[in-house]
């Protein structure tokens, strides 16, 4: 188990900054998720902490131990890639088998260390099945099952699941959670996925343009978050920003008025032109919202719908800016809807920084 500490991180590929100053805690035992768009250099970040880059400046710690002169193969690490890179002529148990094979350990040991792997990950029916004989899944399960009996302080995980199906991310998510439960060690996950980051990360951190956005619990990085960039990066659709005025307390955003002063207890109160943001799932429509409560009401008229299933989402303006929000999967497409949304639900930032003000 340990602790991986990153301090004034850079990393250059000749003229370009890949990574500007990175600062970081990773916790012991802590399940920690780097997401962000491509290119914004988290993939970058994890092989520099299993020595596969080194920066330009900057120390990595793992275990309270500088590891920058370190080589990847004696820093107690286990990798487990994108596209699980196994051995095709070699069956399973050989596959997992393998670093231990070359850093000799007995092969009684590891036999025992593969065999757990394979009961941990349902693979001990596959031991002597080759790669091409599995599906997706199966393989991905042998890739972590050749990470697991190194029994390393660390796991780094660069994207494991994007070469997956959709429902067999879902089933792959749900048993790497269970699986750092069980091995209860420290995990760091790269994914540029929002959904799975939020589903799986006990920390979160948000990168862009090789700066940290955002490092925090994932009720936080969704609900509380410190930028615009953060508000509009996660969740399966964005936050909805639209510019917005503060005078004597009154808020307009897109012609709707509120006053802040009888509303909320946090607001804005030295700012006069700042970005407004809310959650799709905040905006209500009149099936769903109690319009008896202190809300802020507006009609509008969508111009596009999509349907999934149970609900619809449904695009519309509030000003010049476009919104979305759910409705009933009755709603007719043509027909205004009557929208409300809870004032205490709104997020503020800054104009011209966009950093949260409240």
């Amino acid at each position: 188990m340990a602790k991986v500490v990153l301090k004034n991180i850079t990393k250059r590929f000749g003229k370009k900054t890949i990574l500007d100053n990175i600062s970081l805690d990773i916790q012991d035992k802590e399940f920690n998720i780097l997401v962000g768009a491509s290119g914004c250099g988290k993939s970058t970040l994890l092989r520099i902490i299993a020595g596969l880059e080194r920066p330009n400046f900057g120390e990595v710690f793992i275990d309270s131990k500088c590891v920058n002169n370190v080589e990847p193969k004696d820093r107690d690490i286990a990798m487990v890639f994108q596209n699980y890179a196994l051995y095709p002529q070699m069956n399973v148990f050989e596959n997992m088998a393998f670093g231990l094979k070359v850093r000799k350990i007995a092969d009684c040991e590891i036999k025992k260390r593969v065999n757990e792997a394979a009961g941990i990950l349902g693979l001990e029916e596959y031991l002597k099945s080759k790669p091409r004989e599995l599906s997706g899944g199966q393989r991905q399960r042998v890739a972590l099952g050749r990470a697991i009996v190194r029994e390393p302080k660390v796991f780094l995980m660069d994207e494991p699941l994007s070469n997956l199906d959709a429902k067999l991310r879902v089933a792959m998510r749900s048993e790497i959670k269970r699986l750092h439960k069980k091995l209860d060690t420290t995990f760091v996950y790269v994914t540029h996925d929002q959904i799975e980051a939020l589903t799986m990360g006990q920390k979160i951190v948000v990168l862009n343009n090789g700066t940290i956005q955002q490092a925090d619990s994932a009720y936080n990085v969704y609900n509380r978050p410190k930028n615009t960039f953060v508000a509009s990066f996660m969740g399966t659709y964005p936050m909805n920003l639209f510019p917005a005025t503060i005078e004597d307390g009154i808020l307009n955003f897109g012609n709707i008025f509120l006053d802040l002063k009888s509303t909320c207890t946090l607001y804005p109160k030295t700012a006069k032109n700042i970005i407004v943001g809310v959650r799709m799932e905040d905006i209500l429509d009149r099936s769903c919202a109690d319009f008896s409560f202190n809300l802020i009401k507006f009609k509008a008229l969508p111009h596009f719908e999509e349907s999934l299933g149970s609900k619809k989402l449904v695009y519309f303006n509030i000003g010049t800016h476009e919104a979305i929000a759910a409705t009933s999967s009755d709603y007719r497409f043509g027909n205004t809807i009557d929208f409300s949304i809870n004032p205490l639900k709104l997020k503020f930032f800054d104009a011209d920084t966009k950093e949260a003000i409240c």
